[in-house]
Formats: structure tokens, C-alpha cells, sequence
């Protein structure tokens, strides 16, 4: 390929990045099926996840799903677009969850770069992230801060 054709799909490398920088996915509704499929994968065989008709803590419109869920959707869109071709690894994760996400929202992912610290390796910097997990509501359900190591220009 030339390089006068931009590649799609490729996240930027960390030189490309500066503190304050937000980001937004595109939202994804969660379904039932999303909801058996990552239950039955996972163990999370918890009574709320799979009895439709349990009476528990959580109250809503629809079949709670785990937060576990929640945080690999949002992960799952940021793999395919952030930082896909420069994410090098997951380093740190710390998680707070706001408000429960039912079968039926739709979610998506609201990313700002709030550090940056390239390594010794000049081609490779510590990044660190807030990302908020935003319902159709409104409301935000999620957010956690994450470190990863991005990968930069070849030096």
C-alpha cells in the first residue's frame, strides 16, 4: 500500500495524542441474546441474569445485565477503533459503576486522554483514559480509568 493511502480502522499512535482529547463510540443496544451468550461463557450463572422473573435489588425495565458486560462492549468498541493497531497492552483499570444497564439500552463509550508518559522506549508512551459508559438516557452507568501502553512512530 502507498504510503499517500490512509489506512482506516487504525488508532492513533500515542504522538497523536494530547491530554483533553475526547472520544465518542458509536452506541450499541444490548440484547437478550448478547445477554445468555456472555452468561453462558463466563459462569455468571447469577439468578438475576438468568431468571427472568426474580424479584432482587435491582429494579427496572428489563433483565439486568453483569457490569462485567457493560465494560467489554465499551471495550470491545474501543478495540475496534481507538486502539486497534497501536494498543500494546491493558495495564490498570480502576471501575466505578453508576446506575444498572437493563436488556434493551443502548451504550456507548465517552473516552478522555487524561495523561500522557512516553517510556524510555521513545516509541511507546503509558496513556491513561476516563471512560464514561453512557445509557440512551443519558445516564452515565460506568466509568473507569485505564491505563494502556500505546504503541507510537518508529523511531
Amino acid at each position: 500500500m502507498s504510503d499517500s493511502v490512509v489506512q482506516l480502522g487504525q488508532g492513533p499512535l500515542w504522538q497523536d495524542l494530547k491530554v483533553g482529547q475526547r472520544y465518542r463510540t458509536l452506541r450499541r443496544t444490548i440484547t437478550e441474546t448478547d445477554l445468555i451468550n456472555f452468561i453462558g461463557v463466563t459462569g455468571q450463572t447469577e439468578i438475576l441474569f438468568i431468571d427472568a422473573t426474580f424479584q432482587g435489588a435491582i429494579k427496572g425495565d428489563g433483565r439486568p445485565i453483569p457490569s462485567a458486560l457493560t465494560y467489554s462492549l465499551i471495550e470491545g468498541m474501543l478495540m475496534q477503533t481507538l486502539i486497534q493497531s497501536a494498543g500494546l497492552a491493558l495495564l490498570e483499570v480502576t471501575q466505578r459503576i453508576k446506575a444498572p444497564v437493563v436488556v434493551g439500552d443502548s451504550i456507548h463509550g465517552e473516552v478522555e486522554v487524561t495523561a500522557l508518559r512516553q517510556t524510555s522506549k521513545g516509541n511507546r508512551a503509558v496513556v491513561d483514559t476516563l471512560v464514561k459508559v453512557v445509557n440512551d438516557k443519558g445516564v452515565t452507568v460506568m466509568e473507569y480509568d485505564v491505563k494502556r501502553l500505546i504503541a507510537g512512530r518508529p523511531e
